[in-house]
Parts: C-alpha cells; structure tokens; sequence
C-alpha cells in the first residue's frame, strides 16, 4: 500500500571532493539556511524534504558523503540504495572538477545500473574565483552523458533546480519501471526513522568552524 503522506520516496546521494559544498547544498535545499563555515561531514548525513512534483507529492530522503579518502568505504555502501547522484564540484577548485571522472567511475562500479545523475557545480556566485568554466563543465557533462547545472548555496541559484531536475528524472524512470512493487519505498539501510526535516548523522555528527567557503 502507498504510504499516505506521500506517493514516492525517493533517495539521492550528494557525492565530490571535500569543501565543494555538498553540506551546504543540502542545508540550503533542506533549510533554506546557508553557513560561511567549513562543514565537515564525518562519514555519512542526511536531511529530508518533501516536495510537490508534476502533481506528485515526493519524500527526498537525500545522503550527503564525506569527501575524505578515510571516509570512503563507508560512503561507497551508499551508492547502492541511491536512486539518483548529485555529483558536485566547485567551480574555483580545478582539482575537484579533475576528480569528478573518479567520482563518476566510482558510482559505476557501486551504484545501481541506470542510476540517475547530474553534474553540478557549485560557488557559481564566486566569479573573481572562477577556474572552471560553464562550458568546460558542460563538455563534461556531455561525455558523461548527464546533464550540468551551476549552483550557489550562498546566494541560493539553481539549487532547487538541481533536486528538482533530478528528482523528476528518478520519478519518471520509476512510472516507467512501474511495475516493480517496492521501487517507491526501496533503498538505503537506514531508511526513514521519522525524523522529518531533521539532520541524523550517522556516523557521529558534523564539526564545523574552519572559515572558508560554503558557497
């Protein structure tokens, strides 16, 4: 039965370097709050938010990665349950634009085939930063074959664009799946504890306070 209070759960991962914003996309999206500081993410958090799409009404139950090597097996148990990936990188950092290659071969050997994605690249706000440009990630989008969209937290640009887009394109390859019973309320361990809108930490919390660049 449909659970009443919505009619997909769908779950998304926030995958990239650290210090792309990944924490700071989600806070924005879930929130509507935005940190200067350094979020760090110890192992894995997620946030919930539930959306009207195309006259659907959608739980977003939407994980957000530790960028660190040291965190990376944990976090790659993740992919698996994922229905759709942001995979961001920061528009005034070339190395984390180069590692979205690693990132991407990362969710071909651990997440589900026919995984939804989407290039994302953030601190779109920070021009006089700028090293990578629209049309670079857009080049890259294309040989992924994914869509690209710029994003800033801080100002808070494209960022319902970038959940939206990838939550409409999940539900539709679910209609399209249709069929399959639990393909609405499938996924992650650690599935929907009734926290609502509220963060959980699995993995012992977030540390903040390094001054930087939420963007």
């Amino acid at each position: 039965m449909p659970n009443p209070h919505y009619d997909f759960l769908i779950k998304l991962l926030l995958i990239g370097d650290s210090g792309v914003g990944k924490s700071c996309l989600l806070l924005r999206f879930c929130d509507d709050a935005w940190t200067p500081s350094f979020i760090t993410t110890i192992g894995i958090d997620f946030k919930i938010r539930t959306i009207e799409l195309d006259g659907k009404r959608i739980k977003l139950q939407i994980w957000d990665t530790a960028g660190q090597e040291r965190f990376r097996t944990i976090t790659t148990a993740y992919y698996r349950g994922a229905m759709g990936i942001l995979l961001v990188f920061d528009v005034t950092d070339e190395k984390s634009f180069q590692n979205i290659r690693t990132w991407h071969s990362n969710i071909e050997q651990h997440a589900s085939e026919g995984v939804s994605k989407i290039l994302v690249g953030n601190k779109s706000d920070w021009e006089e930063k700028r090293v990578v440009t629209a049309e670079q990630g857009e080049a890259l989008a294309a040989e992924l074959g994914i869509p690209y969209i710029e994003t800033s937290a801080k100002s808070n640009s494209n960022v319902e664009e970038a959940f939206f887009n990838l939550a409409r394109d999940v539900k539709a390859r679910l209609i399209d799946s249709a069929a399959g019973g639990d393909a609405a309320t499938g996924g992650l361990s650690g599935a929907d504890n009734g926290t609502g809108g509220q963060s959980v930490n699995v993995a012992g919390g977030r540390t903040g306070n390094v001054s930087g660049c939420c963007s």
